[in-house]
């Protein structure tokens, strides 16, 4: 465990020396105030608007810091040779790579809270109420949602040799599943076999990305989710980055450096 603290501390460090999140925070917030400045046809509804293109442009900014991070990791070790005096100590390929995961883990929650923070400024300023509660559920379903997708970029880094071809295919599949993944079973049911159990099982297989997302919870003040949904969501994110990692390290451990 020391190790992968370690480990963790330094991936940490080096993603906040690098000015990705500090880019991305600024872009996010003079978004938000320009068009919160904007009163459109002095509609009471329009901070309804604001919210969700907050929300839009926290989630954008949250998958880009987590996955172009995390991408980088074991390539940037290689490359620089770092690698061999890191597994020399010695450490294990699986403490190495946990530690990585749980150093962009962190990395990307502390990136959540400055996001979600301003965002809840900008709700209070505009709204008399402050549901504390649900803005607490999605903060942590949105930083368990990441662990998935780290896991993923790690899982990634491994299998493909560059970096760049690893972050774009990540984002791709990480965008088809929110926004097509979570729609496969329903566009399923129309179709005949073989094309619906195709279908059907791909949807238990991806990921379920759109499981965390209760933006629209948050746009529109509803109450917060039942205890027991909420926690079910928690414990599948785990199982599922366990997942990957899992074959992150098999990948890994088995993978000849070089």
């Amino acid at each position: 465990m020391n190790n992968i603290l370690a480990v963790s501390s330094v991936v940490m460090r080096e993603m906040y020396r690098r000015k990705d999140f500090y880019v991305l925070l600024i872009l996010t917030v003079l978004i938000t105030l320009i068009l919160g400045s904007v009163n459109l046809f002095n509609d009471s509804n329009i901070v309804r608007y604001l919210k969700e293109i907050c929300l839009l442009l926290i989630w954008i900014s949250s998958l880009v810091i987590a996955i172009t991070t995390s991408a980088r990791q074991i390539p940037a070790e290689r490359e620089s040779r770092t690698i061999f005096p890191l597994l020399a100590k010695p450490v294990s390929r699986t403490e190495v790579l946990l530690g990585k995961f749980l150093g962009c883990w962190l990395a990307s929650g502390i990136a959540l809270v400055c996001f979600y923070l301003f965002f809840g400024i900008i709700s209070a300023a505009r709204e008399s109420g402050w549901p504390l509660g649900s803005y607490l559920q999605a903060v942590t379903l949105h930083w368990f949602m990441l662990a998935i997708v780290i896991a993923i970029a790690l899982l990634g880094s491994l299998v493909f040799a560059a970096p760049s071809s690893n972050n774009t295919i990540c984002f791709i599949v990480i965008a088809g599943i929110l926004l097509i993944g979570r729609h496969l079973h329903k566009v399923a049911v129309g179709m005949e076999q073989p094309s619906r159990g195709i279908l059907t099982l791909l949807y238990f297989l991806l990921p379920q990305l759109g499981w965390f997302d209760v933006r629209e919870r948050i746009t529109h003040n509803w109450p917060p989710l039942d205890v027991g949904p909420f926690f079910l969501a928690l414990a599948y994110a785990l199982v599922t980055a366990s997942v990957f990692l899992f074959a992150a390290s098999w990948v890994f451990n088995r993978k000849r450096l070089q």
